[in-house]
């Protein structure tokens, strides 16, 4: 499953509750071969500030719908997920 941009998620949080989340962006490292995707929640109004959440996120081969989402840990792997953010945020202000 290739995630698309705008693409909706579901993704429970620590209490088992469902939250639906807008895909902003995903991108692969060549480096580490892990892949990142940004989101959104999609209920956030549009006079609100954005609040991003970023994942290391792997597919699961058995189903074409799972992913399985792991927590950023590393400082390295902020960085360059704010990085793709900065230059995402750049790219759409050229526009």
């Amino acid at each position: 499953m290739a995630l698309e941009e705008n693409e909706r998620i579901i993704i429970p949080d620590e209490n088992g509750e469902e939250h639906l989340f807008e895909v902003l962006f995903t991108f692969d490292v060549d480096q580490t071969g892990n892949s990142y995707l940004a989101v959104v929640p999609a209920e956030q109004k549009e006079d609100e500030e954005v609040e991003v959440y970023a994942f290391r996120y792997e597919e699961q081969k058995k189903d074409d719908d799972d992913l399985s989402l792991f927590p950023i840990e590393s400082d390295e792997e902020w960085e360059m997920v704010e990085e793709m953010l900065h230059t995402l945020i750049d790219e759409e202000n050229d526009e």
